[in-house]
């Protein structure tokens, strides 16, 4: 023990940027106090400071350093006075979640000792024993819904209209009116809450639904095209359902769905099998093993001739069942069994207003319970044991996305879903928490100022709240969490700090060479060749002149004036002259003549005996004299 006490006091003489540089973290009191939401008991607006509070952390992620030199100092016995060491506060950290509780001596002076410790933050209290605030501490213990905390996924330039969550909890996909697909990854994330991916399944299309496989392998991506997609675990394409004949009119002789998918929805236990619906008025379900062809088409019952769109689907408890709600404002439910046909089992035809659409359906664990959703401003509650009636509706929610969804509690005691913003209303997106068992109202909370809130989810692992916003100008996924109640998720990354940059990050841009595009899209032609032409040229390229050899000529300084040292000397010596200018060629010629007579060679001998003797014309002509 002495060894580290003089290895503390030596460092302390040294400054405090020497040796490795601990990894600066905020400490996580710090963090969920900037995140904490607005507690009011109304609650029907965001905090709309709640991104600036983000950028707060991610300042003091990169702010924060160790103690000053000034702060470390030693006691006579060696121990260390002053902040404590981040080793320590990172170990704190991991035994502590959330906020310090309030210590025994203060407990034990208001309260008694039979009470039970607090846990979690002190909720506020604007009068002091009102009976308002006893309620609504009784209505959060019951429930325990997570709600003092938040933090906002965003990305997107529309609305969300997809949301869903893997059964580890660890990733999310959310999908949006702007064509796209982002990908967050809670264990790879750091506070500034960036997706690690982002895809496009269909270009041009909305996305309407995205549903993970019971392994969490794959996902399926319904857009508004006629055809599903299949993705892999990291957003990899692993291909796409067929189209059917749109020139069929029988739609169970089709191989596919002819026109825009509304909704769909992975087995809850079967990794192989996808159900959907689209606007041609069929459910399909599909075996992802085979892409072009369909196990099972099914008709809706319809009270009068013709189509009539499939605006929502779902698998019962255990995919023994199968629901669908159709824009007629009916719903419709199928007993999977041997020998069964589109004939539905139990038919609600006037489940909601005519010629609304039923935007969501969700069975209870129980096995009889039903909730839907319409744009009729309405959630119902069924018992499908008798369904002539619903059991409550709940009414005053508006709703004017397709793909406004409802959700359970993991308890499944409460039932949660989102309102839309009313043109020329004061509220904006909300959610409403109702009781299963009592069918009232418990509570609603403000989520977004400005957008609709679309997609509700809780997941169970987490014990997080998850919720869809967005408007024509942007899109954000809302989490809320409690940092005593909750786990992981978001708790692992709103006090990551990001990682910074270093040299080995750097990447060089990809570079597409597309050669057969518009003159307008293509790439710059090559100019290799053109540079070896100019480099070639010696006054593009301003090369200097060649030295020469001897005496030089025309200025420059030369010997042999760049002829052969041989033809040099005999020029010199006067035995070669150049004279051949000033000749005339046909003198040159005859001059060889007799020569040539006297001594043939090669060619002459052999035509001698045949060929005549060659006559030269030796007259000049009257031009030639002049």
């Amino acid at each position: 023990m002495e060894e580290f006490y003089e290895a503390d006091q030596l460092r302390g003489h040294f400054p405090v940027s020497f040796g490795r540089q601990e990894k600066s973290i905020a400490s996580v009191e710090v963090v969920h106090t900037l995140t904490k939401r607005s507690s009011s008991e109304d609650e029907t607006q965001l905090n709309k400071n709640l991104s600036e509070r983000l950028k707060k952390v991610a300042e003091a992620n990169h702010n924060l350093e160790r103690p000053s030199e000034q702060s470390l100092s030693t006691r006579e016995d060696g121990s260390m006075v002053g902040p404590p060491r981040p080793e320590e506060e990172e170990a704190a950290a991991e035994e502590l979640i959330g906020p310090p509780r309030p210590s025994t001596a203060a407990l034990s002076d208001e309260k008694d000792d039979t009470e039970p410790a607090l846990i979690g933050p002190p909720r506020p209290n604007d009068g002091a024993g009102s009976d308002s605030d006893e309620e609504e501490e009784e209505d959060d213990d019951e429930y325990h819904v997570p709600l003092s905390n938040e933090i906002i996924l965003g990305g997107h330039t529309k609305v969300v209209a997809a949301l869903a969550i893997d059964p580890s909890g660890s990733r999310v996909l959310t999908g949006s009116y702007d064509y796209s697909i982002r990908m967050y990854d809670f264990q790879g994330m750091d506070s500034r809450l960036q997706s690690f991916r982002r895809i496009e399944p269909f270009e041009g299309h909305q996305m309407r639904a995205i549903s993970w496989s019971p392994s969490a392998d794959r996902f399926l991506a319904v857009t508004g095209s006629a055809r599903a997609k299949i993705f892999d675990r990291d957003g990899l394409s692993l291909g796409e359902f067929i189209k059917g004949d749109m020139y069929i009119r029988d739609l169970k002789h089709t191989s596919g769905h002819i026109s825009g998918l509304t909704g769909g929805e992975w087995h809850p236990s079967e990794k192989n099998t996808i159900l959907t619906s689209s606007e041609d008025g069929s459910l399909r379900i599909w075996d992802v093993t085979n892409l072009k062809s369909q196990k099972q088409v099914i008709k809706p019952k319809l009270a009068r001739p013709g189509r009539v769109s499939v605006t929502a689907c779902a698998w019962g408890l255990e995919g023994k069942t199968i629901a669908g709600g159709l824009a007629d404002g009916s719903i419709q439910i199928w007993s999977i069994k041997p020998g069964w046909g589109s004939r539905p089992d139990i038919y609600l035809s006037k489940a909601h207003a005519a010629g609304d659409d039923v935007t969501a359906i969700r069975f209870s664990v129980d096995g009889y319970t039903m909730v839907s959703r319409s744009t009729d401003a309405t959630l119902k509650v069924w018992d499908i044991r008798k369904a002539r009636e619903p059991l409550k509706v709940f009414s005053g929610l508006p709703c004017f996305y397709a793909q406004t969804n409802l959700a359970f509690s993991p308890d499944e005691h409460l039932i949660l879903t989102g309102t839309s913003v009313e043109k020329g209303g004061n509220a904006g997106g909300q959610l409403y928490f109702f009781d299963k068992r009592q069918l009232e109202l418990v509570r609603k909370t403000g989520i977004s100022s400005s957008g609709s809130v679309v997609c509700c989810a809780w997941h169970p692992r987490l014990n997080q709240i998850f919720a869809t916003t967005g408007d024509k100008r942007e899109g954000n996924t809302h989490v809320l969490y409690d940092p005593v109640l909750s786990k992981r998720g978001a708790l692992v990354c709103v006090g990551r700090a990001p990682r910074k940059k270093s040299v080995d990050d750097f990447e060089a841009p990809p570079v597409v060479r597309n050669p057969h595009a518009l003159p307008m899209f293509r790439d710059e032609p090559s100019r290799k060749r053109q540079r070896e032409k100019a480099r070639n040229d010696p006054l593009k390229s301003r090369r200097p002149d060649l030295p020469i050899n001897g005496p030089g000529h025309g200025g420059r300084v030369g010997a042999t004036k760049g002829s052969l040292l041989t033809q040099y000397l005999l020029k010199e010596g006067g035995a070669m002259t150049e004279n051949w200018m000033e000749e005339d060629p046909r003198e040159a010629i005859l001059k060889y003549a007799e020569l040539a007579a006297k001594d043939p060679k090669f060619i002459a001998p052999a035509y001698a005996q045949t060929q005549p003797e060659p006559v030269f014309d030796t007259t000049v002509s009257d031009e030639e004299e002049k």
